[in-house]
C-alpha cells in the first residue's frame, strides 16, 4: 500500500514530515495574540514553540533523522515552503507590533528570531540525556525544564527589547 499511495518509502517518509509541519503549524494557528501586547504575544509564541517540543517529542526525532540525511527528504517536499513562511510571518507580525510600539528593536528579523528560539528548545531537548550526564543534571526534571523556557523568554526578550 506504501507504493499506491505515495510512491515509494522516501514518499512515504517526505509525506510524514509534511505533515509534522502541517501539525506544527495548524497548532500554531490556534494561538490567540494580542497585537496590543506584543510582549506577552513574544512570550506566547516562545512558549507554544517549547510546549509543542516537549509534547511533540517525535518531532524533533524526525527532525534529528532528516539532518542526519541534509535534510535530503524534505528538500523533495513540494510543500515545505508554505509551511516556514506561516511561523516566521506569526512571529514577524508580534515583532513589528512591538517595533510600532517602540517596545522592541526594529532591526531584528524574524526569521532569526524563529531561530534563536527553535534553536535553544531543539538542542535542550535533542541533546538533554547526553547533557544531563555530562552536566550531571536531571534536564529532565519539571523544574529543569521550566527553569530552560524561562531562560529561552529572558535571552530573547533581551534580544528584541529596546
Amino acid at each position: 500500500m506504501i507504493y499506491y499511495y505515495f510512491g515509494s518509502k522516501e514518499g512515504l517518509f517526505i509525506a510524514v514530515l509534511e505533515e509534522m509541519y502541517r501539525r506544527f503549524n495548524d497548532a500554531e494557528s490556534k494561538l490567540k495574540l494580542d497585537a496590543q501586547r506584543p510582549v506577552e504575544s513574544l512570550h506566547a509564541v516562545i512558549r507554544f514553540m517549547w510546549g509543542y517540543y516537549l509534547k511533540n517529542p517525535e518531532f524533533i526525532t524526525l527532525l534529528n533523522t532528516e539532518n542526519l540525511h541534509r535534510g535530503e527528504h524534505i528538500a523533495k517536499s513540494l510543500r515545505a515552503r508554505e509551511y516556514s513562511s506561516p511561523a516566521v510571518n506569526v512571529l514577524g507580525e508580534v515583532l513589528a507590533s512591538g517595533a510600532r510600539r517602540k517596545l522592541f528593536r526594529a532591526d531584528v528579523a524574524a526569521r532569526d528570531v524563529y531561530l534563536m528560539i527553535a534553536a535553544m528548545g531543539y538542542f535542550y531537548l535533542s541533546n538533554r540525556y547526553t547533557l544531563a550526564a555530562f552536566l550531571g543534571e536531571a534536564l529532565e526534571a519539571p523544574a529543569a525544564l521550566a527553569h530552560w523556557e524561562g531562560f529561552v523568554i529572558d535571552a530573547v526578550s533581551r534580544t528584541v527589547l529596546r
